[in-house]
Protein backbone atom coordinates (compact mmCIF):
# COMPACT_ATOMS: atom_id res chain seq x y z
CA UNK A 1 0.00 0.00 0.00
CA UNK A 2 1.22 3.13 -1.01
CA UNK A 3 1.72 5.86 1.39
CA UNK A 4 1.70 9.73 1.66
CA UNK A 5 1.74 11.68 4.87
CA UNK A 6 3.94 14.52 6.86
CA UNK A 7 5.79 13.61 9.22
CA UNK A 8 4.58 16.33 11.57
CA UNK A 9 0.89 14.50 11.72
CA UNK A 10 2.81 11.17 12.72
CA UNK A 11 5.19 12.15 15.01
CA UNK A 12 4.65 10.57 18.06
CA UNK A 13 7.04 11.01 21.57
CA UNK A 14 7.10 8.96 24.58
CA UNK A 15 7.31 9.91 28.25
CA UNK A 16 9.83 7.22 28.48
CA UNK A 17 11.78 6.34 25.65
CA UNK A 18 11.87 6.86 21.77
CA UNK A 19 8.79 5.95 20.15
CA UNK A 20 9.54 4.31 16.64
CA UNK A 21 6.08 4.97 14.47
CA UNK A 22 5.94 2.88 11.99
CA UNK A 23 4.95 4.46 7.94
CA UNK A 24 5.53 1.31 5.88
CA UNK A 25 6.64 -2.45 6.15
CA UNK A 26 7.12 -5.66 3.68
CA UNK A 27 9.07 -8.08 3.19
CA UNK A 28 11.57 -5.64 2.16
CA UNK A 29 12.05 -2.70 3.94
CA UNK A 30 10.82 -1.22 7.13
CA UNK A 31 10.08 2.81 7.34
CA UNK A 32 10.01 4.49 10.96
CA UNK A 33 10.02 7.67 11.95
CA UNK A 34 11.44 7.87 14.92
CA UNK A 35 10.57 10.32 17.88
CA UNK A 36 12.95 11.11 20.72
CA UNK A 37 12.47 13.08 23.60
CA UNK A 38 15.83 15.23 25.13
CA UNK A 39 17.93 12.60 26.36
CA UNK A 40 16.30 10.04 24.92
CA UNK A 41 18.30 7.35 23.05
CA UNK A 42 18.73 3.87 20.66
CA UNK A 43 21.68 2.03 21.80
CA UNK A 44 24.43 1.03 19.96
CA UNK A 45 24.37 -1.85 18.55
CA UNK A 46 25.33 -3.86 15.42
CA UNK A 47 22.22 -5.85 13.38
CA UNK A 48 22.13 -7.48 10.20
CA UNK A 49 19.94 -4.82 8.19
CA UNK A 50 21.11 -1.62 6.25
CA UNK A 51 19.77 1.94 7.86
CA UNK A 52 19.69 4.59 6.01
CA UNK A 53 18.85 7.30 8.45
CA UNK A 54 17.46 10.97 7.51
CA UNK A 55 17.19 13.96 10.21
CA UNK A 56 13.78 15.79 9.99
CA UNK A 57 14.47 18.30 13.51
CA UNK A 58 16.16 18.57 16.22
CA UNK A 59 19.34 17.69 17.61
CA UNK A 60 21.65 14.70 18.81
CA UNK A 61 24.38 12.54 18.36
CA UNK A 62 24.55 9.45 16.29
CA UNK A 63 27.35 6.68 17.12
CA UNK A 64 28.46 5.41 13.77
CA UNK A 65 30.88 2.67 12.99
CA UNK A 66 33.66 4.10 15.19
CA UNK A 67 32.76 7.55 15.69
CA UNK A 68 30.40 9.53 17.16
CA UNK A 69 28.55 12.37 14.27
CA UNK A 70 26.34 15.56 14.82
CA UNK A 71 22.81 15.07 13.92
CA UNK A 72 20.45 18.23 12.58
CA UNK A 73 18.50 18.56 10.23
CA UNK A 74 18.66 17.93 6.63
CA UNK A 75 21.77 15.35 7.85
CA UNK A 76 21.53 11.75 5.84
CA UNK A 77 23.45 8.83 7.05
CA UNK A 78 23.89 5.14 5.32
CA UNK A 79 25.10 2.73 7.67
CA UNK A 80 25.76 -0.89 6.53
CA UNK A 81 24.69 -4.02 8.05
CA UNK A 82 26.66 -5.42 10.63
CA UNK A 83 27.95 -1.46 11.37
CA UNK A 84 27.97 -0.34 14.83
CA UNK A 85 24.79 2.54 14.96
CA UNK A 86 22.90 4.57 17.72
CA UNK A 87 21.95 7.93 18.34
CA UNK A 88 21.14 9.91 21.39
CA UNK A 89 18.80 13.18 21.30
CA UNK A 90 19.74 16.57 22.35
CA UNK A 91 16.64 17.96 21.82
CA UNK A 92 13.02 17.01 20.92
CA UNK A 93 14.51 15.04 17.32
CA UNK A 94 12.48 13.08 14.80
CA UNK A 95 14.32 10.85 12.36
CA UNK A 96 13.25 8.66 9.28
CA UNK A 97 14.54 5.57 9.25
CA UNK A 98 14.46 3.23 6.66
CA UNK A 99 15.62 -0.76 7.20
CA UNK A 100 16.30 -3.15 4.71
CA UNK A 101 15.81 -5.84 5.22
CA UNK A 102 13.39 -5.25 8.18
CA UNK A 103 14.79 -6.22 11.57
CA UNK A 104 14.23 -9.02 13.45
CA UNK A 105 13.96 -9.90 17.17
CA UNK A 106 17.88 -10.96 16.82
CA UNK A 107 18.66 -7.80 15.30
CA UNK A 108 16.80 -5.95 18.44
CA UNK A 109 18.25 -7.80 21.21
CA UNK A 110 21.43 -5.39 21.71
CA UNK A 111 18.76 -2.37 22.06
CA UNK A 112 16.42 -4.52 24.46
CA UNK A 113 18.93 -5.18 26.60
CA UNK A 114 20.75 -1.55 26.65
CA UNK A 115 16.98 0.50 26.80
CA UNK A 116 16.88 -1.86 30.02
CA UNK A 117 20.04 -0.82 31.61
CA UNK A 118 19.27 2.58 30.38
CA UNK A 119 22.97 2.50 28.66
CA UNK A 120 23.15 4.26 24.97
CA UNK A 121 26.76 2.75 24.70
Amino acid sequence: MAVMTSYQQIAAFRPDRFNPVVLAENERVKAILACFEPGQFIPVHKPGVDLTLIVMEGEGTAFIGAKEEKLRPGVIAFIPAGEARGVKATTRLVLMHVVTPPPTEADHTQVVAGLKKGAWM
